[in-house]
């Protein structure tokens, strides 16, 4: 089946997020859709499965126009989605989520639950999946239950198939089953949108590849073009992506963490017994699949997270107890995962916010009283250095791009004296010039002398920044393992097989 989108256009208030977007997806093809995290390719596939209406434009199959009212008229046309975030009832069974909303009757319209799971065997069948009908999904492992959703795609007779961001919480390996399968379906005759911003991927899999950037097409490209090609044409010049960083001088040990184990609401082991160390002068890169406790690491490491166990020391001084301000005096800087909850405050402004954690005393206060003047210059100061895209240092920080948001964030933990600096997904939602900024700050501050912790879901980021990097599975430490470890042994990590 043939999928043509013809002059989308979607916005929302002032924002085009989609901007007259023509795309064609024939049978039997894997297209890439590129783009920046914000670019619009999200919001184009939703336009296409009828979660959203586009304000303008046209989508065909096979020439004929279509109008989606939701995702049923979408899948009942032969589309099917494969979303980012699963859309699985994790307490069903597999048979039970695949036949959700098109249920199998017997006579008498009894629901036929053996038809269901036929149907769950045989697409299972045709593809190697190794997938029991009868298994309940939260106990399957997560690459297993994209398996489940793609299954649920494929019962609904879909044709034209939409994996977007599909290997956000996958694992190297499971991304490589992913990339196999989605070959295996685009082989059949299906057309095959792919919705990525990871070029390495995109060079492996794709047939064609549509770059969009601030909502428009910008440009078709081959898959043999080189990652500065597409970097350059998703961001609209060079971009070195290269992490550019001399060896490692490391000193002495600044952060000492032994047997720390923090819970979660329902009493859960969320970091289970994890001990490790950084010295002054290295990067410790942080590496998983999301949700296996590296986020509730950091967040325990400055005082977010209540540590039921276990101790924490900062150049020898115990701060397990410490509160997340005693913390920060001490010369600890944090870049928070999510930005604009925990990061910033969007209604102040880009000075206010470059300030927040130093309003108390010197050099920004002074018996009470604010020292405008000297505020002002270092947020000049800070904005210039940081290069951050603004009309004035007056702009509310809300009204800033993700980069230029995490830019400040980076700019205020970094303008201090850090003893130690933990970075939580840095480059998250950020565009590629952006990124290449953000790392040659983040490896400034570790040749300064200070120790460095870098969690992030982005394997590649890891393997660049990191002089030694830590696996966690499951809450647990499964390894720590020298920064240029290939890609399959710390798949195969994140999994939690133990290094040999």
């Amino acid at each position: 089946m043939k999928l043509e989108l013809r002059g989308i256009t979607k916005s929302f208030g002032a924002l085009v997020a989609n901007d007259h977007i023509d795309l064609t997806v024939e049978p039997g093809e894997i297209h890439c859709l590129l783009g920046e995290n914000g670019a619009g390719k999200s919001t184009l596939m939703n336009v296409l499965y009828g979660l959203l209406q586009a304000d303008s434009g046209e989508i065909l199959l096979d020439g004929v126009p279509q109008h989606f009212e939701g995702p049923g008229d979408a899948m009942r046309a032969g589309i099917g989605m494969v979303h980012q975030h699963f859309m699985l009832i994790p307490v069903f069974t597999v048979a039970e989520n695949v036949m959700l909303g098109h249920e199998p009757t017997k006579f008498g319209g009894q629901l036929d639950a053996a038809a269901a799971r036929t149907m769950v065997k045989e697409i299972a069948d045709r593809f190697g999946f190794q997938i029991d009908p009868d298994a309940i999904v939260e106990d399957l492992p997560v690459g297993v239950q994209q398996r489940v959703e793609i299954i649920k795609a494929l019962s609904r007779d879909a044709q034209v198939l939409v994996f977007d961001e599909p290997t956000a919480v996958l694992t190297p390996q499971e991304t490589d089953e992913l990339m196999q399968i989605m070959r295996q379906l685009r082989d059949e005759g299906k057309a095959i949108v792919f919705i990525t911003h990871k070029l390495r991927e995109v060079r492996e899999v794709a047939d064609r590849i549509t770059v969009i950037r601030l909502g428009k097409v910008v440009g078709e490209a081959s898959p043999t073009a080189t990652n500065a090609e597409l970097a350059n044409l998703m961001v609209g010049r060079d971009v070195d992506l290269t992490v550019d960083k001399e060896p490692a001088k490391p000193g002495e040990d600044v952060l000492v963490v032994d047997g720390l184990t923090v819970a979660d609401q329902f009493g859960n082991l969320v970091v289970n017994d994890v001990s490790f160390s950084i010295r002054a002068g290295e990067i410790v890169g942080v590496a998983g699949v999301q949700g296996n406790g590296q986020s509730e690491l950091a967040e325990a490491l400055v005082g977010l997270e209540h540590i039921l166990r276990g101790t924490v020391t900062l150049n020898g001084e115990d701060i397990t107890k410490a509160s997340i301000r005693e913390i920060l005096d001490m010369g600890v800087g944090y870049v928070p995962e999510d930005r604009s909850e925990d990061g910033l405050v969007k209604e102040f402004s880009i000075t206010e916010n470059l300030i927040l954690d130093r309003v108390d005393g010197p050099p920004f206060a002074r018996g009470g009283a604010l020292q405008r003047r000297r505020i002002s210059e270092f947020a000049a100061k800070a904005v210039a250095e940081y290069d951050v895209r603004t009309p004035s240092i007056s702009e509310k920080a809300g009204r800033l791009s993700g980069g230029n948001q995490q830019k400040v964030v980076l700019a205020r933990e970094l303008s201090r004296d850090l003893k130690l600096f933990i970075a939580s997904q840095p480059t998250r939602g950020v565009d590629v010039g952006s990124i290449e900024f953000i790392h040659k700050q983040i490896v400034a501050e570790r040749d300064a002398g200070a120790a460095v912790l870098v969690v992030s879901t982005e394997l590649e980021e890891i393997q660049a920044l990191s002089d030694r990097i830590m696996v966690m599975y499951r809450g647990r430490i499964v390894g720590i393992v020298p920064g240029d470890t290939s890609r399959e042994t710390l798949g195969l990590m994140m999994a939690g097989e133990v290094a040999a």
